[in-house]
Formats: structure tokens, C-alpha cells, sequence
């Protein structure tokens, strides 16, 4: 924590909550707010839905491999710097994405946004640990789950809007007015949080070293599954929405907003009970609580879609109760790898964002194209998913039972 941080911010908390939701909701803005009009893109340009997924999976393999860097930049020249360049190649990237012509350009560019839209997110993290100690922490850590979750809310809803009334190029654009805004907000507000004292010097070696502590600490792998993969047990119905909303359940592009509303509300209520619990709960108990909501909750979804034909009256259910149960105890599990490695927050914040972005362009590039013809499919791979970071939380729960067991006000 920055010894100052009481002089970096005069402001309520709940302003810099907002600040930082803003900065880190752009990387699933710039998903949600496309998708719906995946299908006038690809007849617009001539792509085969297949070409259509890997403007997907791009973007999410720039993302997984740009993280990498962000969080050991920011641990060495500061948070703001990065912050900064991050959104003015957002901005850059997302004009290219407003003038591409073919897919083969659309590709390049959402490649590119992919590669600055991670700073928002591992640096906000970074942010939250400078500025608080645990138990607060784990508080603004929820405030900004929740207002984090209101632009991917809308952003479908905006997205279906611009393309039904002025074409899939103003998605684009409209992305290059939100980078603009972003780039003049945090330029103005946000406060330098990283204390010179606590700069880690920028050598090839001494980051191969930091990355070697990390990777080689089965702790912070074990952590890093356990809130990084299940995200994707929701993700999935997000990167197969134009065929589980449209075709599946016959939903309308300017419909796909339910979806969208239901799930990022179930993300919402979750970090609200989460922030509720901080300071008064163990964290294993609290990850262990949304552990058993995901699992339940899958369970029934498998069963539901194996008996009954989907329909939109229930089918959309279950993903907002796992999203629920992702978001109970995802800021306790991130607190928990910030504060293995005090001295390379940073650093610790990308790697935990490399090892959920590269699920998710895995999913995105070649799982979500496999099982989304079927509800059954997409119920199964779901559970699957949330199965990969069960087994890793029970792992590391049974090797090193004392993670977790204090409440967070009690950690140093």
C-alpha cells in the first residue's frame, strides 16, 4: 500500500470506484457492444461466421498477451503512464476497426484493441491495492465490480441501436468517442498511486526473475484458475450469444439486451454481497459459498437443457445465478494473488489476467465454434469450466488450508 495514499484522493470513495469501473469495463465493452451486429458485419464484408468468431479470438489472444506486460510496465514507470498509452491506442485502434473493409483488416484491429484494453483492467486492480489496505480493499474492489457491470449492461443494448439505425461502422465509431472521453477523464483525475519507493526496476532480467517467482509459486497458479477459468462457464453464453439468443431461442438483435441485463445484474448483486461480507467473513468461506452457487447452478442448467427445449423464459436464468456466484467471491480470490507478492502487485494483477484472457480466447477461438449448436453442449462446456477452477480452489484449500482463513481485515 502507498504510504501516502491519504493524499492521493480527496474525493468520496465511491468516485474513484466509479473512475477505476470505467477504466475497466472497456475491455468487455468492447465485446458486448459488437456482437449484435455480428451478422451485418459478416454480409456486409463477405466473413463466414467462423472468420467472425476470430475477430473474437483475436482480440482476446492481443488482450492474454499484452497483459503480460501491462502490470510489470506499471510496477516500473507508474500506473498512470500505462494507463494513458493504453487508451490512445484503444482509440487509434478502434478508428481502424470504424474503416476496415475486409475481415482481414477488422481482424488486425481488433487485435490491436485487444492489446491496450487490458491495461484498464490489471491496472485498476493495482490501483484498488495502492490506495487500501485488505478489508477497504476488498470493498472498492466490489463498488467497482458493480458499477463495472453497468456498461456491459448497455452496451448491448447501444450496439443492437447503432447498427439497426446507422450500420455496424458507428459501433465502431462510437468506441472511438467512449477511448476519447476515457483518455481526457483519467488524464484530468487519476492520481499517480505506485510510491517511488516501491518502483521495481525495468531489466529484462530482473522482470524474467519476477515472472519466474510467480509462475513457479503453485499458489499463485492455483488462485489464478480458480477466478480466472469459471468466468468463462458465463463467457461462453457471451461469445456464443448470436447463436444461443438468435438461433436458439429466436431472439431479435435489439432483444439480446435480457440476456445481457440478467447476467451483468447477477455480477452486480454478487459484488454487492461480496463488499457486504469483507472485514466480517473468511475469505475461503466466502469463495467457498460462490463455488457451491456456481456448481448447483450448473448442475441444473445441464438438467434443464437436457430435458426441455430452451426457451428464453428460463433459459437465461441459470447464467445470471453462476454469474452471481462467479462475483461473490472473484475480489476476495484477486485480494488473496495481489497479496502473495506485495512488491510485484503489478506483475501479479497481468499474469492473473493472462491466465483468464487466455481461457477465454481458447474458448473463444475454438471452443465456443464447437458447441454452439447446441444448448446441451454449451450447458456441459459451462460446468466444465467452472469443474477447472474447483478442483484448483480444492487443491490449494487442502496443500495450504491457512489461505484465506482470516478475515480480510486481519491480514497485514
Amino acid at each position: 500500500m502507498n504510504p501516502d495514499a491519504d493524499k492521493l484522493w480527496h474525493a468520496p470513495r465511491w468516485a474513484l470506484a466509479v473512475l477505476l469501473a470505467v477504466l475497466g469495463m472497456l475491455g468487455p465493452f468492447s465485446i458486448d457492444t459488437y456482437i449484435p451486429a455480428f451478422s451485418g458485419i459478416a454480409s456486409d464484408i463477405g466473413a463466414t461466421p467462423a472468420q467472425m468468431q476470430q475477430t473474437l479470438s483475436a482480440y482476446l489472444f492481443g488482450f492474454a498477451f499484452m497483459n503480460l506486460f501491462h502490470g510489470a510496465l506499471s510496477d516500473s514507470f507508474g500506473r498512470r503512464p500505462v494507463v494513458l498509452w493504453g487508451l490512445a491506442v484503444f482509440t487509434l485502434a478502434s478508428l481502424g476497426c470504424a474503416l476496415s473493409q475486409t475481415i482481414g483488416q477488422l481482424v488486425l484491429f481488433r487485435a490491436l484493441q485487444g492489446l491496450s484494453t487490458g491495461a484498464g483492467i490489471v491496472i485498476s486492480r493495482a490501483v484498488i491495492r495502492d490506495m487500501f489496505p485488505p478489508a477497504e480493499a476488498q470493498r472498492v474492489m466490489s463498488q467497482v465490480t458493480i458499477y463495472f457491470g453497468i456498461a456491459p449492461a448497455i452496451a448491448p443494448i447501444v450496439g443492437g441501436f447503432l447498427f439497426v439505425h446507422l450500420g455496424w461502422h458507428s459501433v465502431f465509431w462510437f468506441l472511438v468517442a467512449v477511448g476519447v472521453v476515457l483518455f481526457a477523464a483519467n488524464w484530468k483525475l487519476l492520481p499517480e498511486t505506485l510510491h517511488l519507493s516501491q518502483r521495481q526496476p525495468f531489466e529484462v532480467r530482473h522482470l524474467m526473475h519476477g515472472y519466474w517467482d510467480l509462475c513457479s509459486d503453485p499458489r499463485f497458479l492455483l488462485l489464478a484458475f480458480a477466478s480466472g477459468v469459471p468466468f468463462n462457464g458465463m463467457f461462453l453464453y457471451v461469445l456464443a450469444a448470436p447463436a444461443f439468443l438468435g438461433d436458439h431461442l429466436a431472439l431479435a438483435p435489439t432483444q439480446f439486451f435480457w440476456f445481457f441485463l440478467l447476467t451483468i445484474g447477477g455480477i452486480m448483486a454478487g459484488a454487492w454481497a461480496s463488499g457486504r461480507m469483507a472485514g466480517k467473513v473468511a475469505p475461503k468461506r466466502q469463495i467457498r459459498d460462490g463455488f457451491l452457487i456456481m456448481l448447483l447452478t450448473s448442475i441444473v442448467n445441464v438438467a434443464a437443457n437436457a430435458l426441455f427445449a430452451p426457451h428464453p423464459a428460463w433459459a437465461l436464468w441459470p447464467i445470471a445465478v453462476f454469474a452471481f456466484g462467479w462475483a461473490l467471491m472473484v475480489p476476495v480470490v484477486t485480494l488473496l494473488v495481489l497479496d502473495l507478492h506485495p512488491e510485484r502487485r503489478g506483475m501479479a494483477s497481468s499474469l492473473q489476467a493472462v491466465i483468464g484472457s487466455t481461457a477465454n480466447g481458447i474458448v473463444a477461438g475454438v471452443v465456443a465454434p464447437l458447441v454452439m449448436h447446441s444448448t446441451l453442449a454449451l450447458a456441459l462446456t459451462s460446468i466444465l469450466m467452472m469443474g477447472v477452477g474447483l478442483v484448483a480452489w480444492v487443491w490449494l484449500h487442502a496443500r495450504w488450508p491457512e489461505i484465506g482463513r482470516r478475515v480480510a481485515g486481519e491480514l497485514a
